[in-house]
């Protein structure tokens, strides 16, 4: 769910690097250049970049500002097209079939390992260009004050393609806000110490 819900979950950050000077009036371009392709008119599998938090089909943020008052807010969208077992062993089973018909006529007593390697290929490219893919939309938040930025998803995968993602776009690194490092920002050099030696506690046997 996004920011704009009734609910949602999500994580926060930090930006550990300094930010350059000038980077605010770039933030519209240096999303649009990682932007969001559309894949319905392909068979690729997945496809994902920065849209709108408006509006997920604008991926130039002409129906919406990246500003939003103090802060910067946009939106990881994934698109992922996936096939169901069924459907491919389905298919396969069909194309199986039809290939060990053609085989026999050509007095062949078997498929090949590679035969039916290349046969699996074409059956999920076949099955791939006729399945939509599935959107999803992840929001972000970025307070330029601080430096914190919340990121509406808590999948460990999507988490990673963001972090990846962000740090490719502006050239920035970030840190998660995880009780731990929160402790660590508050802390001296030998509490920092101490923080780091302490063992987790199991307190049901």
């Amino acid at each position: 769910m996004g920011f704009l819900s009734a609910g949602t979950s999500f994580v926060r950050y930090r930006v550990i690097d300094e930010i350059p000077k000038g980077l605010w009036p770039q933030v519209s371009d240096l999303l649009q250049e990682h932007c969001f392709q559309d894949i319905d008119q392909s068979s690729e599998e997945r496809s994902f970049g920065w849209v709108s938090i408006d509006n997920m089909l604008d991926t130039t943020w002409n129906t919406a500002p990246v500003h939003k008052g103090e802060f910067l807010a946009f939106a990881l969208r994934v698109d992922t097209r996936r096939i169901s077992p069924a459907v491919f062993k389905k298919h396969y089973q069909q194309a199986f079939e039809d290939l060990s018909a053609r085989v026999k006529e050509q007095g062949k007593k078997f498929i090949g390992r590679e035969q039916k390697k290349e046969l699996r290929e074409q059956v999920r490219l076949r099955l791939l260009t006729r399945t939509l893919p599935v959107p999803a939309v992840f929001d972000v938040a970025w307070d330029p004050k601080t430096n914190h930025i919340l990121f509406a998803g808590t999948q460990e995968k999507m988490r990673l393609l963001f972090e990846d993602l962000f740090t490719l776009t502006f050239k920035l690194h970030l840190e998660p806000l995880t009780p731990f490092f929160l402790a660590w920002n508050l802390l001296q050099e030998e509490q920092r110490r101490q923080l780091n030696e302490y063992e987790p506690a199991v307190f049901i046997a």
